[in-house]
């Protein structure tokens, strides 16, 4: 694994992060939340992150501890890697309350609704506490990007996308609450963006952590735990907001328009 191909990992998982900002920018600038178009990108987030964590990074896993284990032991290892994967991401998740959760759907019209400013004007507190969850959130979420890089960075550069199309309404939820506080689009917008500073953060931090023991079979429990990583993020979170944001049809439309994408994607690149 080359300098070039690691700085570029960190650089995407670095971009996928700052769109968090995007997420806050939207909230001040913009009016109405486009739900149909916030469902349909989330579905295709979903679509992207599903498609390749089980055709693409859970086949590598295989492929790689079964060189590496042998048929019975490397598959056994990949399986329970994959669901390692997910256990971690449901465990954050189920620590956080629903309230404080940055994957609650909120909507930029909130700005304006003063019955709502008036409840939690007083809830600056709150809004710290979804920067750091988002923060916590975006760990895993920037090994998968950095994982997926590394392994292809044409896939890589896919997934960060699909992260960062994520990371806009969770924005929108940090900045909501921090805005309604302190009727500062300034500071709103701040602690958005260095919440999802923590994607970056994530990867840097795996990548130092794992770098001692990168081999075939660290890069297979890898792939392994990223792909549950993604697979769990796209039904627990991706796909159930994309639909409370629009219609059932349109977060499938997009869910189906993202695995189309990443398949001729990776036979491009055959």
């Amino acid at each position: 694994m080359d300098l070039q191909t690691i700085i570029t990992a960190l650089l995407l998982s670095l971009l996928a992060g700052l769109s968090t900002g995007i997420g806050s920018a939207l909230a001040f600038f913009t009016k109405h939340t486009n739900t149909k178009f916030l469902s349909v990108a989330l579905g295709f987030s979903a679509g992207v992150m599903i498609y390749v964590s089980f055709v693409e990074l859970f086949n590598q896993s295989f492929s790689l501890l079964i060189d590496e284990l042998g048929k019975i032991k490397g598959s056994s290892v990949a399986v329970i890697s994959f669901f390692t994967g997910m256990f971690v991401v449901a465990l954050i998740d189920r620590l956080i309350p629903s309230f404080e959760n940055p994957h609650e759907s909120h909507m930029i019209e909130e700005m304006e609704d003063q019955g709502q400013a008036k409840k939690v004007r007083k809830l600056f507190k709150m809004g710290i506490l979804t920067a750091i969850v988002l923060a916590i959130h975006n760990f895993p979420e920037g090994l998968a990007t950095f994982g997926s890089a590394i392994n292809d960075i044409h896939i890589g550069i896919t997934i960060a996308i699909a992260v960062a199309i994520h990371n806009i309404p969770e924005g929108i939820a940090v900045s909501i609450p921090i805005y309604y506080a302190t009727k500062s689009r300034k500071k709103a917008f701040w602690y958005s963006l260095a919440s999802g500073m923590a994607e970056p953060l994530g990867a840097i931090l795996g990548y130092f952590i794992l770098s001692m023991f990168f081999n075939g079979i660290m890069f297979g429990v890898l792939f392994a735990a990223v792909a549950g990583i993604m697979v769990f993020v796209s039904f627990d979170q991706l796909l159930p907001t994309a639909q409370r944001y629009g219609e059932h049809h349109l977060s499938i439309y997009g869910l189906v328009s993202g695995m189309g994408v990443m398949a001729v994607s990776l036979l491009l690149f055959l």
